[in-house]
């Protein structure tokens, strides 16, 4: 990937978060998005969102 971020996570981490609760789960996506969204400036957000409205399926490489 050219462009953007990479995220990684260990193994553990996964793991750790498979044991979680359904509510736990729940829990920490709320949180994830309430500083997403406290995190982020108008511009970035506005990208962001742009995004998230056009999005196309993408399979191997080739746009479907």
């Amino acid at each position: 990937m050219n462009n953007g971020f990479r995220y990684t996570l260990e193994k553990e981490d996964i793991v750790n978060y498979m044991k979680l609760s359904d509510e736990e789960k729940l829990n920490w996506l709320e949180e994830i998005v309430s500083f997403t969204e406290k995190a982020l400036t108008p511009e970035e957000k506005k990208v962001r969102d742009h995004f998230r409205n056009n999005r196309e399926t993408v399979k191997n490489n080739e746009e479907q």
